[in-house]
């Protein structure tokens, strides 16, 4: 690829990558915590993700950071940058995953519930295809912890990333955190942004539907043959074939979101220009 078209397609990603902070801000997925990143794409073993900051302000260059998949220690150190503690979730799934190219972790309270409750977290309908149909894996920090960890439930090193990176294994796009969040992965940054977003609102769908079936069944007002109601999810040909129709048309999706974005006066996005 000539210096022309690197430098074209490397400012498209820091570009893209900032959009897709503010987009996951925009649709509540992200607050002042939270992170996307994603993989150098000349770089495998390079990570990007912003300094320190609420996911809304990141503006520019000047506030993301190239990280050792390694490690997660900074390839350019630099004080007046300071990273995310929980920057191993994203090094340990990019380790052990060479097909992920970008991850989200948040914190949406929506999906909450999911993790703390032992109910399962399954696709309710076509857009979230891709959380299955035998309910989304919760990873328990509580059972990792090693002498002299924090027990403050943030994912801080090696041997509490690695049990999460596993859960992506055979194939799982997301994984829930218990007490914590979830952590959406994907090939592209666009997909990742798209997962999480549909992810909140596959969870929000989910808690309505059995609140709805609780109520009805109180009220008496589900047929009599019908004692023992419940959520049709999506079949596993379902959820397989949704996924793809999906990514085909993330395209879609994206485009709206930015030009949403871009309309408010809170999200900045200069990205004009590279790191050498």
């Amino acid at each position: 690829m000539a210096d022309a078209s690197v430098t074209a397609h490397l400012r498209s990603l820091y570009r893209k990558f900032i959009d897709g902070s503010h987009i996951l801000h925009h649709h509540g997925v992200l607050d002042a915590y939270g992170h996307l990143s994603f993989r150098h794409p000349l770089k495998p073993d390079v990570f990007v993700m912003s300094r320190s900051i609420a996911p809304a302000l990141i503006a520019s260059l000047d506030d993301l950071v190239e990280y050792r998949v390694s490690d997660a220690e900074p390839v350019r150190p630099d004080p007046l940058k300071t990273g995310f503690a929980e920057r191993h979730i994203h090094s340990e799934i990019y380790r052990r995953h060479n097909h992920i190219n970008a991850a989200v972790h948040s914190h949406a309270e929506a999906v909450i519930p999911y993790t703390i409750t032992g109910v399962p977290l399954k696709a309710c309908y076509h857009m979230a295809g891709f959380l299955g149909a035998a309910g989304v894996p919760v990873y328990d920090i509580s059972a990792f912890y090693g002498p002299g960890d924090t027990q403050d439930m943030l994912v801080r090193n090696h041997h509490l990333g690695a049990p999460l990176a596993s859960l992506f294994d055979n194939g799982n796009a997301v994984a829930l955190m218990r007490g914590h969040g979830f952590t959406a992965v994907a090939e592209s940054i666009e997909s990742a942004v798209f997962r999480a977003i549909y992810t909140q609102k596959n969870a929000a769908i989910q808690s309505s539907t059995m609140g709805m079936l609780a109520a009805a069944k109180s009220m008496r007002l589900l047929p009599e043959e019908e004692e023992e109601p419940g959520i049709r999810f999506l079949s596993e040909e379902e959820a397989h074939t949704t996924t793809g129709m999906t990514e085909w048309s993330v395209q879609r999706p994206w485009a709206l979101w930015v030009k949403e974005v871009s309309a408010s006066e809170l999200y900045v996005n200069s990205a004009d220009c590279v790191h050498e």
